[in-house]
């Protein structure tokens, strides 16, 4: 790549070191090379500090630093954007890995569109030992609008990130852009979704890149798996997200797409978690979210919010000075 730009590639990690340096080599590996791997480390013990300290001790690119204590999610990938020192930055988590030339590809971007602020391209789906799933990766991307038609500058750039077009890494920004909206850490486990809305309702240009430039890899083990059915989970803080933006007429359309990836599950969250009044509501009030009843999976929905509502009924009374605590009320931003 002849371009000089400098491009920080934030990487915050936790716990991970037996995945990390597939994700650190794969940075080092760039065929761009003007380039700095910040880390944010919020590991328990100093396993990845160690290995980084051996590893690449020689490696002036790789910039690491421990977090004591812990920051937590969004805070360590906010340190990290503070961080950095170049005119772009690209986000990359510990157990992801980017494609040889996924930066190059991101970056000849801005040689096409000089006001571009922001590109993203396709994903990779690995396994657990780093193997791609081509019928996988074809399924994520179309999942998520990314195909060969929607290619280019984007007419709408907020749609991207509202409809989930737009991934929770791999993608490119200029630095300024980034910094100026920041990683909200009050959505949760969401805070990747309320970034990526936010960066692209905040953007002039937003390009999407149909080719691939980084790996997802699919694991068991995550914030979002481990909390995925109970009422803190990822898509509740979407849905609540999405509902409360205040957007411009021309993007209600795409607020309307992005419930009707999100109701069905925070429906079938409530009628898990026994609130059945709230999951009827839910439902019966996003209608289009179930294609006004011809979809099964609202009667479905109905099953389990009946199911809910006939456990909450027969739920025998307190004795008398036993304390109640109702553990799946959360309360969401």
């Amino acid at each position: 790549m002849t371009t000089s730009t400098k491009v920080s590639i934030c990487l915050p990690t936790c716990d991970r070191p037996h995945l990390i340096v597939r994700c650190i080599d794969s940075c080092l590996g760039q065929t761009h090379a003007d380039l700095e791997i910040l880390i944010g480390d919020d590991s328990r013990d100093d396993r990845t500090e160690r290995l980084i300290a051996t590893r690449y001790r020689h490696e002036p690119r790789v910039v690491y630093q421990r977090n004591t204590p812990p920051l937590g999610q969004a805070r360590n990938v906010e340190s990290l954007f503070a961080r950095a020192s170049g005119d772009k930055i690209l986000l990359i988590h510990d157990d992801d890995s980017l494609i040889t030339n996924g930066v190059e590809r991101l970056l000849a971007q801005w040689e096409r569109h000089p006001g571009l602020e922001v590109a993203f391209g396709n994903q990779y789906e690995v396994d657990q030992h780093g193997r791609v799933d081509l019928t996988a990766s074809r399924k994520l991307n179309a999942a998520f609008h990314r195909t060969p038609r929607a290619a280019g500058l984007q007419p709408q750039p907020g749609r991207v990130g509202l409809v989930q077009m737009f991934p929770n890494n791999g993608w490119m920004a200029n630095a300024a852009l980034v910094k100026r909206i920041g990683y909200d850490g009050h959505y949760g486990t969401c805070c990747d979704f309320v970034f990526g809305t936010r960066l692209c309702l905040a953007a002039q240009q937003v390009c999407y890149v149909d080719e691939y430039v980084s790996c997802y890899r699919k694991t068991d083990v995550s914030v979002s798996q481990s909390t995925r059915h109970t009422t803190s989970a990822a898509s509740m803080a979407a849905w609540q997200f999405v509902k409360g933006l205040a957007l411009p007429a021309a993007l209600e359309p795409a607020r309307k797409v992005a419930l009707r990836r999100l109701v069905p599950i925070v429906v079938s969250l409530y009628a898990r978690n026994g609130q059945a009044r709230a999951g009827l509501n839910l439902a019966l009030h996003h209608l289009h979210a179930y294609r006004y009843g011809l979809s099964p999976r609202l009667y479905y929905h109905l099953l389990m919010i009946g199911k809910a509502a006939r456990h909450a009924h027969e739920e025998p009374a307190p004795l008398a000075g036993e304390q109640v605590v109702d553990t799946t009320r959360v309360r969401l931003p």
